[in-house]
């Protein structure tokens, strides 16, 4: 793994990064080079305010409209070809992160996945790709990055507050009784941001349930790290729906000797 994607990877998730320790050192390096590329642009956007013409520029190298010599580009592309990734993935991927720069808000749960299904449920697809798994599975791999980002909505209310987003169907506010989920407004209403957050979460549940069931088309050796993210996840979504305005208060995040824990676990 070279030091420059390992660096982004293990700086950009804790879960993620140390559930990777498990795999085979060849998936490691792969899945190093996948998270590197994919963080190196969600950072122009998640931040504030963002690097539009930085993250215009990553966009406009990987499409082969402009030339470029970015490492984490070049290195993904490589590993595209090896692996036989639809370019429609990286496309889709691509067009959900420039839609942070301009969506704030979305109206129908239809909007929410459909910018999910470029921020994650095509990260499940690289990675069914990656680890050789069957046609047949991919409907789950792209169900359990689909329900891993919902829980990051929920896990990050906050830090998306702060950056002007809210990824939940406006519609949904309104039937809980809530105008938004500034601090503010939900503080009046603690009842109905506690009844929100858990009809969210429940949706997680139902999609990370059925997820779950593709892990019967995992070789042993690769199930165990998708097997520890996938339950980190559902400990994250546990624990703030055990306590709803946890979000206010801090990111819930394992620390490594958990995910450790967890995996060693899985391993018995």
């Amino acid at each position: 793994m070279k030091p420059q994607f390992k660096n982004v990877f293990k700086k950009g998730s804790k879960t993620y990064f140390t559930s990777s320790l498990f795999f085979p050192q060849q998936v490691r390096d792969d899945v190093s080079i996948l998270y590197a590329f994919v963080r190196k642009a969600d950072d122009y956007v998640d931040c504030i305010p963002p690097k539009k013409k930085q993250f215009m520029e990553f966009k406009n190298e990987y499409l082969q409209i402009v030339k470029g010599h970015n490492r984490f580009i070049t290195a993904f592309r490589k590993l595209e070809a090896e692996k036989g990734f639809n370019p429609d993935w990286t496309k889709a991927f691509l067009s959900s992160m420039e839609m942070d720069l301009t969506k704030k808000t979305y109206q129908t749960l239809a909007e929410t996945e459909h910018y999910i299904y470029g921020s994650a449920n095509v990260i499940g697809l690289y990675m069914a790709k990656l680890l050789n798994l069957p046609h047949i599975s991919y409907p789950c791999a792209e169900l359990l990055g689909k329900s891993m980002q919902f829980i990051n909505f929920i896990r990050d209310i906050k830090e998306d507050l702060a950056l002007g987003r809210n990824y939940f169907p406006q519609p949904e506010l309104k039937q809980f009784g809530l105008r938004s989920l500034d601090y503010k407004e939900t503080s009046r209403h603690p009842d109905a941001l506690v009844r929100f957050v858990r009809f969210q979460i429940e949706r997680y549940f139902k999609w990370q349930k059925e997820a779950e069931k593709g892990f019967v088309y995992i070789p042993k050796r690769y199930l165990v790290p998708i097997k520890t993210a996938s339950n980190i996840y559902l400990w994250t979504a546990k624990k703030i729906y055990n306590d709803p305005f946890i979000v206010y208060r801090r990111k819930v995040k394992p620390n490594t000797l958990q995910i450790l824990f967890e995996a060693l676990k899985n391993l018995v």
